[in-house]
């Protein structure tokens, strides 16, 4: 991929290429734990003016920028790069989001380490640019000043699309299509829009003010939004293309149906899904203690979180936060395959958080009355890689221990929520009830209709159902101007 637009004349780093290379990479400051492990806070706290100017110096301009290759909505980060070293910040904004609907949201929870930033030069020898770091530092920079560079949208085409789901995906195409001139109009089930950006990512990590300022300007732009309504019960899609007329329907609906372990025990009160964990927390505002505790009573408990990725560790970080007396995270692997982002890791360690590594839960233990009282965990040893490289946890027959638990939270995985695919019988799914989407145009098996994110491709990150959801705008929109199916 090739940067859309040439490097502004005035932007241009004059600094030789030698000294940018000695350059530290700037640290992001953030809350101190003993602080933020006892409220909802955000951890961190962006860099400020100098840092992000002296960070951007650190581009070394590549003629075939990785960074660019390597994000999934292709932004032109390189162009954006030379602008905040410029101090052109409002221009870097509104470069950020011509490819990103969302930059104040990915700045914050994009797993940059692995994708823009991997792509740097830079990393080969040293740090990367903070690549997110200068993405979080223009878009909030833009909305302080409240001078939103918002792309212009083209004439009304007539056509409308119906956008289920209202979480990355459907916001990232929602942005695309409307700049594209159609009508646009999101569906949501629950009554805050956002999908997992507000029910499943913790206050600390993504502020939910953050998420409405992003929702909010896709409304500047003409994105409608409806709230309350369950596509596939209150209204199918069927009903949306032939009763309310919309040209095209794209199913953005994400993996939201929770996984357990099945084993023995899992009924016992105080097991929970982190799906279910997590949504309490942040749509019944647990974190504000202003409101009713509508999740089971953590405070002076032991709790422990059951799995490595980023749900596990947003869901044992919020523990503590609700005043948990012990939050361990429990993880058959170890800490080199742990899913979970660096940071994230970092940050829990930091935040008092235990690790029992290399130990499998087999099966919960309760009392009399049907209340959680513990787990039998038995300690796992892990096998020589496999084909794909990955190495498959091994129980140590004997190494069986009971760890004393209050709250148990599984966090090992979702898969697809069947109620869209139920009502819909001409739209194909496979064997585990994902949407089948073309991998090139995410076109369905039922004509008109789309389907990207973690619908298709079960859980993955936030950016990745983003570029799904660029990918979607664009073959709707082929698809709404040549009429062909």
């Amino acid at each position: 991929m090739s940067e859309k637009s040439p490097l502004p004349r005035s932007a241009m780093n004059v600094l030789p290429l030698k000294e940018r290379m000695k350059i530290l990479r700037r640290h992001m400051p953030e809350l101190d734990p003993l602080v933020r492990s006892r409220n909802f806070a955000e951890v961190n706290l962006g860099l400020n003016v100098l840092d992000a100017v002296t960070e951007a110096s650190r581009c070394i301009e590549c003629a075939k920028p990785g960074c660019v290759v390597d994000c999934p909505v292709g932004v032109q980060i390189k162009t954006i790069v030379a602008l905040i070293h410029a101090g052109d910040y409002l221009a870097a904004a509104a470069k950020l989001r011509e490819d990103n609907a969302l930059p104040a949201i990915t700045g914050r929870v994009c797993p940059q380490e692995n994708q823009c930033e991997g792509g740097c030069i830079l990393g080969k020898k040293g740090a990367p640019v903070a690549i997110g770091n200068l993405e979080r530092f223009v878009a909030d920079f833009e909305r302080e000043s409240g001078q939103l560079g918002l792309p212009a949208n083209a004439p009304k085409t007539g056509k409308s699309v119906a956008i289920v789901g209202s979480g990355p995906a459907g916001l990232s195409a929602a942005g695309d299509l409307v700049q594209k001139g159609h009508r646009v109009r999101v569906f949501e089930a629950l009554h805050e829009l956002g999908g997992v950006l507000v029910y499943g990512i913790p206050e600390f990590r993504l502020p939910k003010s953050i998420v409405k300022g992003e929702v909010d300007n896709l409304r500047r732009m003409g994105v409608e939004f409806e709230t309350n309504v369950v596509v596939g019960k209150s209204v199918t899609l069927d009903e949306l293309m032939q009763e309310e007329h919309y040209d095209a329907v794209f199913v953005a609906t994400g993996a939201g149906l929770p996984v357990f372990l099945n084993v023995p025990g899992e009924h016992f009160n105080g097991v929970y899904s982190a799906n279910e964990f997590l949504t309490r927390v942040n749509l019944m505002r647990a974190y504000n203690s202003e409101f009713d505790e509508p999740v089971y009573d953590c405070r002076d408990k032991d709790v422990i979180v059951v799995g490595g990725g980023n749900t596990a560790m947003d869901a044992v970080r919020t523990a503590r936060r609700l005043g948990a007396r012990t939050a361990t995270l429990v993880y058959r692997r170890s800490e080199a395959e742990m899913p979970a982002r660096k940071e994230e890791v970092k940050h829990a360690r930091e935040e008092g958080i235990e690790f029992h590594l290399l130990t499998n839960p087999v099966e919960f233990l309760g009392d009399e009355k049907g209340w959680l009282t513990g787990a039998r965990c038995v300690r796992m040893d892990l096998s020589e890689p496999d084909e794909s490289g990955r190495r498959r946890p091994v129980e140590i027959k004997g190494s069986e221990f009971v760890l004393p638990a209050n709250v148990a939270i599984i966090g090992v995985g979702t898969t697809a929520n069947p109620l869209i695919q139920s009502t819909t019988p001409d739209l194909a799914t496979n064997k585990w009830n994902y949407i089948v989407a073309d991998e090139k145009t995410l076109r369905t098996s039922k004509p008109g209709v789309f389907a990207g994110g973690d619908i298709v491709t079960g859980g993955a990150t936030v950016i990745l159902a983003m570029g799904a959801g660029r990918k979607a705008a664009a073959s709707i929109h082929e698809y709404l101007t040549s009429g062909e199916w």
